[in-house]
């Protein structure tokens, strides 16, 4: 059978978790703990103006706590990464035939007869040792290698964005509806969120959006229970 040089695309998505899942996460937590700490105060019957220098160092301390969470997270990662294919690149010199028997067991594993396996072994060494012995042996592919910097970024922006939504609401709606404006919207929000990383993803777009949303609504109503206990205690 002849191989046609072409370029297809079969609408595999796996090259966007790397930054689906951070921007998703930074979104997500935007939303839900700014709304939740808006709620709160809200509820503990806070003027307007306290509630709104609430949502806004709740905007900055969680744009910076994102974007420092996911840099070191991700970087741990990143260093384990480089940990491990430093290692296997010392073994592969040291000792190649244990190397290549090793990936040879690991192609049996996974269907090939014992000389296919060999030769499938042989030709993937002589391309990139490293390479093959990276994703076959230790899972590590370039399309969903850890990222910090990009992590961290995609993080914090959508953060931003997420956590703007609610303290928009603080300033646009009337201050006796603060609360329920604000959990309203937020959780029209969240459901389009979970929808469009869920469509983003090629998941099921009800189930995001119920998922997130069923979370969000959790958070919000268990802040404004505190926010109201506090309030009545204080007032």
């Amino acid at each position: 059978m002849s191989h046609t040089n072409v370029s297809h695309n079969e609408g595999h998505r796996s090259h966007r978790i790397a930054w689906l899942r951070a921007a998703v996460l930074g979104a997500n937590d935007g939303i839900v703990s700014t709304a939740s700490l808006i709620i709160g105060v809200a509820a503990a019957d806070a003027a307007r103006g306290e509630v709104l220098l609430a949502g806004v160092a709740g905007l900055v301390a969680g744009t910076m706590s994102m974007a420092a969470g996911e840099y070191v997270s991700v970087s741990s990662q990143a260093d384990t990464e480089k940990a491990e294919l430093a290692l296997e690149l010392r073994h592969l010199q040291e000792n190649p035939e244990f190397e290549m028997d090793e990936l040879t067991d690991i192609y049996i594993e996974r269907g090939l007869d014992v000389d296919l396996a060999y030769q499938v072994a042989k030709k993937l060494t002589e391309h990139d040792a490293l390479a093959a012995h990276a994703r076959d042996e230790l899972g590590i592919f370039d399309q969903v290698s850890a990222k910090p910097i990009q992590a961290a970024m995609s993080s914090a922006l959508t953060f931003i964005a997420g956590a703007s939504l609610p303290v928009l609401a603080v300033l646009l709606v009337p201050a006796t509806q603060i609360i329920s404006w604000v959990a309203c919207l937020s959780l029209v929000f969240l459901a389009l969120l979970g929808a469009l990383a869920a469509r983003a993803g090629g998941a099921s777009i009800a189930q995001g959006a119920i998922r997130v949303t069923f979370w969000g609504a959790l958070a919000m109503a268990l802040t404004a229970l505190v926010g109201n206990l506090l309030g009545v205690a204080i007032h």
